[in-house]
């Protein structure tokens, strides 16, 4: 399987154009991205929402 990572307003970016061969992998990079955000003092409104699918090949 391959996954992507989308964005919420279905704009693209350097993120969602990658391609990943496990789900952990494409986590690992959301998880790099957003951890300098502590949830208490977290704007979201600043950053994008991201999803992680699953694409057929």
């Amino acid at each position: 399987m391959i996954y992507k990572i989308i964005r919420q307003d279905k704009e693209s970016d350097d993120i969602t154009v990658q391609s990943f061969s496990c789900y952990d992998e494409a986590y690992d990079l959301l998880e790099e991205i957003y951890s300098d955000v502590c949830c208490s003092d977290a704007d979201y409104g600043d950053r994008p929402y991201y999803e992680i699918i699953e694409v057929e090949e």
